[in-house]
């Protein structure tokens, strides 16, 4: 029986990154379907955390082992460690090395040392860039959540009840309705009993307008959240209502300008330059209560948040009107420069002392609270995965099938798979060649 006619084997690996990674790259529903209709093969590998139990994998078909060895292609989610990786499989995952990422470059290493192949779901596009199978929209939602929880527990501390305080984590809820239910509630509160003066006009800030501000946009609409233009932010600020919460969406244009007096905002100038702008969002900061970001960012790009902002304003004993920072794009010392590290949905929160910059994990003390979870959508775990297998379900059959044994031009893969290839049979491939100069160093 030659390769083509023969049933293609996938293994689908049990995540080992945390008590809390429980999501799945393809439901049971979903392994059953492409059992069914396309004749493919899966191992899933044995997990007792899983949200999805070995049980129901099984029923749809599904061989149940420890041992994925005899698997060719290996679906995972997050960064699989050193040891695991077999010579020559292919394996499908978020990597997170396409920044350079200085934690991830000998797990990388280790890969090409083997002749593995890489795909990774984050450069899995369309023609024209965007994303095609992500948790996006998941990681905002959780992390909009989260945030409001760890805003409701800060208020808390200081001695300020608010309904923000029965805001659970989104662990806690575990599905999407159940959260939307108690976040409305908590609005209807708020438009009937009115919150403290002190924090008036409520505002939740959100950067971006992708799957992931997508998601938190959609918890503030559970809030009864009324939206408003940065624009409108000065006259706001001045009519305080007690009885609304207001949302404000932040886009290119809004939080950077170029530095060229008398330039006009170019989105992709910015994009391809971005050297030439420097960052004017500070300038809103006054004017939130909560931020939420939202956005994709690297070194070439200003920062939104700095550490000098933060001195200032809490120097001399001050207390700003912004409370809470969740940051859900996570990028240590990145756009928020108070991202120092990332948190896990056991323990969200830490708060950011600008003086010392030093942190202190929980809720109190003095500066800026921060909620840093890096793996947000496993907090929703069943719906996250099932959203995520219905991306990217129709591109198993030819990855499956692909023999990654042919030569680079010859591997026969749709377009979207192609894009996300950053590894064929253990070497770089040439749009991520780049990524050389990480490993050296």
């Amino acid at each position: 029986m030659d390769k083509q006619s023969q049933p293609a084997c996938i293994g689908i690996r049990r995540e080992d990154k945390n008590v809390w990674e429980r999501r799945s790259p393809l439901i049971p529903e979903q392994v059953g379907q492409l059992i069914g209709e396309q004749g493919l093969k899966f191992v899933v590998q044995r997990s007792e955390l899983r949200t999805f139990s070995d049980a129901e994998f099984h029923e749809v078909g599904a061989e149940i082992s420890d041992d994925l060895s005899g698997c060719p292609v290996v679906l995972g989610i997050k960064e699989i460690p050193e040891p695991v990786f077999l010579p020559g499989r292919t394996y499908i995952f978020f990597a997170h090395v396409i920044k350079g990422q200085h934690h991830n470059m000998p797990m990388l290493a280790r890969m090409m040392e083997l002749g593995c192949s890489l795909i990774d779901y984050e450069k899995m596009t369309d023609e024209v860039g965007r994303r095609l199978v992500f948790f996006g929209r998941f990681a905002g939602i959780a992390g909009m959540i989260d945030t409001l929880a760890g805003l409701g527990r800060r208020l808390e501390s200081r001695g300020t009840e608010t309904p923000f305080s029965r805001v659970r984590l989104a662990h806690e809820y575990g599905r999407v309705n159940l959260a939307k239910a108690a976040i409305a509630e908590v609005g209807r509160d708020i438009v009937e009993l009115g919150l403290p003066t002190e924090l008036s006009p409520f505002v939740v800030g959100v950067t971006g307008y992708g799957h992931v501000a997508k998601g938190a946009w959609e918890m503030l609409d559970a809030l009864g959240a009324t939206e408003v233009e940065p624009v409108d932010l000065p006259a706001l600020a001045a009519k305080g209502d007690r009885h609304a919460v207001y949302r404000v969406m932040f886009r290119e244009e809004h939080m950077v300008e170029p530095k060229e007096i008398g330039h006009r905002f170019d989105l992709k100038e910015y994009f391809d330059h971005p050297q030439l702008y420097r960052s004017r969002f500070e300038d809103h900061l006054p004017y939130l209560t909560v931020l939420t970001n939202c956005i994709y960012w690297d070194v070439r790009y200003p920062r939104l948040v700095t550490r000098p902002w933060l001195k200032q304003a809490f120097g001399g004993g001050n207390r700003p009107k912004l409370v809470a920072i969740g940051d859900i794009s996570c990028d240590i010392d990145g756009s928020i420069e108070a991202t120092i590290k990332a948190t896990e949905p056991g323990e969200p929160f830490y708060v950011y002392e600008p003086e010392t910059g030093l942190v202190r994990d929980g809720v109190d003390g003095d500066g800026m609270l921060l909620m840093t979870v890096d793996n947000l959508p496993c907090e929703l775990p069943f719906g996250a995965s099932r959203e995520f297998g219905v991306a990217l379900m129709p591109y198993m059959p030819a990855i499956a099938r692909a023999d990654f044994s042919q030569p680079l031009e010859k591997l026969d893969l749709p377009g979207p798979i192609r894009r996300a290839l950053i590894l064929h049979r253990g070497r770089l491939t040439p749009e991520y060649s780049y990524i050389e100069k990480f490993l050296k160093t």
